[in-house]
């Protein structure tokens, strides 16, 4: 009779457990039914939002439903990232951020409630831009070395702005600091469009930020433009320096941008949606888009992407730890 009673408990748990697999196949081979957010850690008018946004476009016909972008900003990208990580895993909710600023958040936030390693299932990478460094216009610096040389005069006068504490945007600018010999106050904002105007006014004296809110400024001479901090200078302007080359080594830094699902999602939602985004990603018109906002498109598999994340995690651990920077 027991051995009975367990033959019957065991059968309504595989009969329960099968019930569950065929839903989930279900609604795998059902998606997308519905609207897709698009979930962007950062302000509207940035690096991340242009390239969301201009993706979103192309995607939404790919795949059959409207996709909406919602701009969820500050916490150096964890208010966006946490409220992805809480989502359902249903492929409804996605984050595009830079690869860079999710391993950065795991290194600076002492209590932070997601770890992306854990927590997310990498989509694909999307593409990589230029972090470039810019001073305001009334700065008495017109080169790398002019600025270092300010810098040294008084140490700590300075100011350097970020798109928030924590985040790449504010390690790009440690690493600059550290490499250079040089102390800088930082000034944290929620993101480039907040830097702007003291940056214009003069109120800010430099940042090392993602290029595409800065290049309409930069070309009516508004801001001034030192160098770029990739290996390479950019095809936008290719008379400007890296700042290697300007007298400056050591300090490489980029912005990329990545998509990613809550842990959990099916697989067959993610290879969907790594399938459409490489088309979406060969598109010429979009590729002309963003190469016009120094955006390179680059795309991956979910395996390159994870283990790009595990590489940018290496090297700013490096950044973080001589910075001492922790936060709570």
């Amino acid at each position: 009779m027991k051995s009975r009673f367990a033959f019957l408990a065991l059968a309504a748990l595989c009969s329960a457990g099968c019930a569950l697999m065929l839903a989930a196949q279900n609604a795998s081979a059902q998606y997308p039914s519905k609207p897709v957010r698009i979930v962007v850690p950062f302000p509207p008018g940035g690096g991340v939002d242009i390239v969301a946004r201009a993706v979103g476009e192309k995607l939404g016909p790919r795949i059959g439903q409207s996709v909406v972008i919602e701009n969820k900003p500050g916490a150096g990208t964890t208010i966006g990232g946490d409220a992805v990580a809480k989502s359902a895993p249903d492929g409804y909710t996605l984050l595009l951020g830079p690869i860079g600023s999710q391993a950065i958040v795991l290194l600076t936030y002492k209590n932070i409630p997601y770890d992306v390693r854990r927590d997310f299932a990498p989509i694909t990478r999307i593409a990589r831009g230029t972090i470039v460094l810019v001073v305001s216009p009334g700065s008495r610096a017109n080169s790398v070395k002019e600025l270092v040389a300010l810098a040294k005069a008084k140490p700590g006068h300075l100011t350097f702005a970020s798109s928030g504490t924590g985040a790449l945007i504010h390690l790009s600018g440690e690493m600059f600091k550290q490499a250079a010999g040089i102390d800088m106050t930082h000034v944290p904002y929620k993101g480039s469009t907040q830097i702007l105007p003291d940056l214009l006014d003069g109120r800010i004296d430099m940042a090392l930020d993602s290029l595409p809110a800065y290049l309409p400024h930069i070309k009516s001479g508004k801001v001034r433009a030192l160098a770029v901090a990739s290996t390479r200078r950019s095809p936008l302007m290719p008379d400007l320096p890296t700042i290697a080359e300007a007298g400056v080594a050591g300090v490489v830094a980029e912005t990329d941008y990545a998509l990613y699902a809550p842990a959990g999602t099916a697989k067959e939602i993610i290879g969907l949606l790594n399938r459409e985004m490489q088309a979406v990603l060969q598109m010429p018109d979009l590729q002309a888009k963003l190469a016009a906002q120094g955006i390179e498109i680059s795309a991956s598999t979910p395996e390159a992407l994870r283990a790009e994340l595990l590489d940018e995690y290496a090297k700013w651990e490096k950044v973080v730890r001589a910075a001492n920077l922790k936060l709570e």
